[in-house]
């Protein structure tokens, strides 16, 4: 991939930012070849400024940074493509997307992503991160205590409970997965394979 800034008369080339999981355009921005090269190196999305005039990291004041997943430049290779995971809402006015949509769909994808982000970027604050700082075996037990209190409230007639307790498993069973180094995609692959 070599983005061409220099077709551009101002050495500036516009950026598409992408949620990586859901997928949903979240803004446009322009990178001069600077910007390029300390996204690259930081792993966040820096842009140039065309109304500062200068290099200007998104999230450097709100927190709500894009951590970038993939780039990918265009067939022209004169427009970027880049995937990310957002730490918050996107747009400067609390939106998620700077085109006033609404990204906040869940899915398990969504929830894999939320969980490997806890476990690469820890944060005092989650409970995600502190399973992952006291090891495997908690995780692991955590994931039997959880299956045990599903088990007892599928006995019951409290729909209400008994799903959120398949939840409460669902999610642990996701940290096991991540604590294991290994994603959704593996146990579906090996279903898949089940399946032939």
């Amino acid at each position: 991939m070599k983005p061409e800034f220099k077709k551009s008369p101002d050495g500036l080339m516009p950026v598409i930012i992408q949620d990586a999981v859901s997928k949903t355009v979240l803004m446009l921005g322009f990178m001069n070849e600077e910007a390029f090269e300390k996204s690259i190196k930081e792993k966040k999305v820096t842009f140039f400024s065309r109304s500062k005039q200068r290099l200007w990291t998104k999230g450097e004041t709100s927190g709500n940074f894009l951590l970038i997943r993939e780039i990918l430049t265009d067939c022209d290779n004169d427009t970027l493509l880049i995937k990310t995971t957002p730490t918050g809402p996107v747009c400067h006015t609390g939106a998620d997307t700077c085109f006033n949509e609404n990204n906040s769909s869940f899915s398990l994808e969504k929830l894999e992503e939320i969980i490997n982000e806890r476990k690469n970027n820890p944060l005092a604050s989650s409970y995600t991160s502190s399973l992952f700082e006291k090891g495997i075996s908690k995780i692991a037990q955590k994931v039997g205590e959880e299956s045990v209190e599903l088990v007892i409230e599928s006995t019951g007639n409290n729909d209400s409970l008994f799903l959120n307790e398949a939840a409460d498993l669902l999610y642990h069973y996701f940290v096991l997965l991540q604590a294991k180094n290994h994603k959704l995609s593996d146990v579906v692959k090996i279903l898949n394979e089940r399946h032939k």
